[in-house]
C-alpha cells in the first residue's frame, strides 16, 4: 500500500518551512504548537536542533512529524514531539504513514544515539464520573467557541458571568498586544510567579524569540490595575484552534480575580475573530487550576 511512500529525516534548518506550514496548516489535526515557529524557536532560544521527518509521495508532502533534540546537562539527548508543551505527534494523511513516521523517528533516534522518542498526542474524552483513581493523572480541558463574544457570554453560568464582572467592577482593565515590551510586561509577572511557586523559569529569551517566531499567531494578554500590570498570558493560535501554554496573575492582586478577566479578554477576542475551539491546557483532576479550567471548559481530554 505504501511501495511509493518515501519516508526521511531532515534538519529542520534545511527542510523546507514553506512546506512544513503549508501542510499544518491544512491538517485538522495540527495545533498551535505544530507551527512551525515552536521549532524555531527551540533552536534558537535554547540551541536544541530541530528534525522533522516527512512522508512524500512524488513531489507531494503527505505526513510530518516535528521534533526536537533536547540536551540535558548530563546524559543522553532524547527526540521530543513537542518539548516545553502537552502535545505534538506526527501529522498524516492517514494511519499507515502516521505508523512509517513514527517508525523513522526511532530509526532517527538510533542513528543520533538518543535515548528514544517521546510523542505527545492528544488523548481519547475523558468521563470524569469516573472514581479518581480511574482518572488519567493529567486532563486537557477544551471549549467549543460560538461565532460571537456575546453568544459566549450568554452560555456561561450566572456565577462564571458575576466573577467575570466582580473583576471589572473592582477597576481591572485588560487588553490584547503584540508588541515586543508586552513580552516583557508578561514575563515579568510570569517569572515573578514561577519563583514564587519555587519552580523553574523559561528564559525571557525564549519567549522574545518564541513571539518573534510566530508572528500574528501569538496574543499577549495584559490585565491592569491602573498602570501596574498584574496578570498577563499567552495564547497561541493555528487555523481555528487556540491554546494558552502560560498564564501568571500577582497574588497580592488575586482577590480582585485578574484571571477571570485575563481568561475572558482571551476567550471573547477569539470567538470575535473566528477561532473555534480554545484549549486551556492540561491540570491535575481535584486541584484548583483543575476546577478554574472546568468552570470555563466544557469536555476534558486525557
Amino acid at each position: 500500500m505504501n511501495a511509493d511512500l518515501a519516508v526521511r529525516a531532515s534538519r529542520f534548518a534545511v527542510f523546507p518551512v514553506e512546506d512544513y506550514q503549508e501542510y499544518v496548516d491544512q491538517h485538522p489535526d495540527a495545533t498551535p504548537y505544530h507551527r512551525s515557529g515552536w521549532l524555531t524557536a527551540a533552536e534558537a532560544g535554547y540551541g536544541h536542533t530541530a528534525w522533522v521527518v516527512s512522508a512524500h509521495r512524488g513531489e507531494k508532502l503527505c505526513g510530518v512529524l516535528p521534533l526536537v533534540e533536547v540536551k540535558p546537562p548530563l546524559g543522553s539527548s532524547s527526540l521530543v514531539s513537542l518539548p516545553f508543551c502537552d502535545l505534538g505527534g506526527p501529522l498524516a494523511d492517514n494511519e499507515d504513514i502516521r505508523y512509517s513516521l513514527t517508525e523513522a523517528a526511532r530509526k532517527l533516534a538510533s542513528t543520533n544515539r538518543s535515548n528514544g522518542v517521546e510523542i505527545r498526542v492528544s488523548g481519547e474524552p475523558v468521563d470524569m464520573s469516573m472514581p479518581a483513581e480511574a482518572l488519567p493523572a493529567k486532563v486537557r480541558m477544551l471549549l467549543d467557541l460560538p461565532e460571537s463574544s456575546e453568544a459566549l457570554f450568554k452560555q456561561f453560568k450566572p456565577k462564571l458571568r458575576s466573577q467575570i464582572r466582580k473583576a471589572e467592577k473592582n477597576g481591572l482593565t485588560a487588553e490584547i498586544h503584540q508588541d515586543p515590551a508586552a513580552i516583557d510586561a508578561f514575563y515579568q509577572v510570569f517569572a515573578d510567579n514561577m519563583h514564587r511557586l519555587g519552580s523553574p523559569v523559561h528564559s525571557l529569551a525564549w519567549f522574545r524569540t518564541l513571539a518573534q517566531a510566530y508572528g500574528d499567531h501569538l496574543l499577549i494578554g495584559l490585565v491592569y490595575a491602573g498602570a501596574h500590570v498584574v496578570g498577563a498570558g499567552i495564547v497561541l493560535t493555528n487555523g481555528t484552534r487556540a491554546c494558552t501554554p502560560w498564564a501568571s496573575t500577582r497574588a497580592e492582586y488575586n482577590h480582585l480575580a485578574p484571571n477571570m478577566l485575563l481568561y475572558w479578554t482571551f476567550l471573547s477576542h477569539l470567538a470575535d475573530a473566528g477561532y473555534r475551539q480554545f484549549d486551556f491546557g492540561r491540570s491535575t483532576p481535584g486541584e484548583g487550576t483543575f476546577r478554574f479550567k472546568k468552570q470555563w471548559g466544557r469536555y476534558p481530554r486525557s
